[in-house]
């Protein structure tokens, strides 16, 4: 009777231990069987905690300043603690956009495409423009046509950045490419230079082509506008890195609602715009910009939610002509402009086209 009841319990063992195997086997196969996030999909964590925006201090970056001095985008932000970082030129933007100190930055179209091709179109999405126009090629006096560069100096303000990949492009096209010196300079040592006598033209935003033409005695070669349909190309626009995109979309959308607000109000009203801008430049330089050359830099650029992600693939393509890349970016997925779009939408405001960028 005791070896009977014992082989009693020990079968009840066995079969309890065997329906506990099988009720584990059977969630590990129901949870393994769950459809994985896809590629891309949405992470939702809510609101971030903070939101590191990076932008530079020139005339072609309004909407930042503007959204900056007014409290806009904070304004939209709500909890969310906005961390500004001020950087000089793109290059050194997509350093820390690539090491992940930065969350969203607006910064030159050249340096968007190449931290989307550096990161091998993983780290960041375009989500919207920032500004149109604000780009030109000043000389001294006896330069009156492309030919008259042979044997110059030309300055623009990085290797890489927005403005050296366009003037690389242009000479290349003028078939200068080899005949004209090329140095990059930040934007202030080119003013300097240039008053001395040590360069004679430069391919600059604003406000420093209106610099050297107000305060050096330059004149203007070339503006950028006339090469593109209709005096449209973004010299500015707004990136975002992609985890954080996926992870806080409604941020995202709070920091598109500040520059909305930020470009109607600078259309609403634009002398006190000039004024934010020009108070955001002097406490990032130490100096403001005297009234005629804000007001010359202002009548150049456009502020404009649109990235106009049509003229992406050419910019691609100028990057490689102007020797700047070996090989042409694929921009597949570059561009996401759900959130702007929402926004836009909520406001009564026309949508962008992503022009077919937004698909893998």
């Amino acid at each position: 009777m005791k070896s009977t009841s014992r082989r009693t319990r020990v079968l009840a063992a066995g079969a309890t231990a065997l329906s506990l195997v099988a009720a584990v086997a059977g969630c590990s196969r129901a949870e393994s069987s769950d459809p994985a996030p896809a590629a891309g999909a949405s992470t939702d964590k809510g609101p971030a905690a903070e939101l590191r925006l990076g932008y530079f201090p020139n005339v072609t970056h309004a909407s930042a300043l503007i959204g900056l001095e007014k409290g806009l985008f904070a304004k939209e932000l709500g909890g969310t603690k906005l961390v500004p970082t001020k950087f000089n030129d793109g290059p050194t933007e997509v350093s820390a956009f690539l090491g992940g100190s930065l969350d969203a930055g607006f910064i030159g179209s050249g340096p968007a495409i190449n931290a989307f091709a550096k990161s091998n179109g993983e780290a960041v999405r375009l989500v919207a423009g920032g500004t149109s126009g604000g780009a030109q090629l000043v000389t001294t006096a006896d330069i009156t046509k492309p030919e008259d560069l042979v044997g110059k100096t030309v300055v623009t303000p990085a290797l890489g950045n927005t403005q050296d990949v366009s003037l690389k492009k242009w000479l290349s096209e003028k078939g200068l490419k080899d005949k004209v010196q090329v140095t990059n300079r930040e934007n202030a040592q080119t003013l300097d230079a240039f008053k001395k006598g040590e360069v004679q033209a430069a391919w600059l935003p604003e406000p420093w082509s209106s610099r050297l033409v107000l305060d050096a005695g330059a004149k203007v070669l070339l503006d950028e506008k006339d090469l593109w349909k209709d005096g449209k190309f973004p010299t500015t626009v707004l990136l975002v890195r992609t985890q954080f995109l996926r992870d806080h979309p409604k941020t995202v959308e709070a920091l598109l609602r500040g520059l909305l607000a930020s470009n109607d109000y600078a259309k609403a009203n634009e002398a006190d715009a000039k004024t934010a801008v020009n108070k955001q430049l002097e406490a990032l330089t130490g100096k403001g910009l005297a009234a005629a050359v804000i007001d010359r830099s202002f009548t150049s650029i456009s502020l404009n939610p649109d990235p106009l992600a049509s003229t992406f693939p050419q910019l691609a393509k100028d990057a490689v002509t102007a020797g700047v890349a070996d090989k042409e970016t694929a921009l597949a997925g570059f561009v996401d402009l759900s959130a702007l779009n929402a926004v836009l939408k909520a406001a009564g405001k026309p949508e962008a086209d992503a022009a077919g960028l937004d698909k893998k």
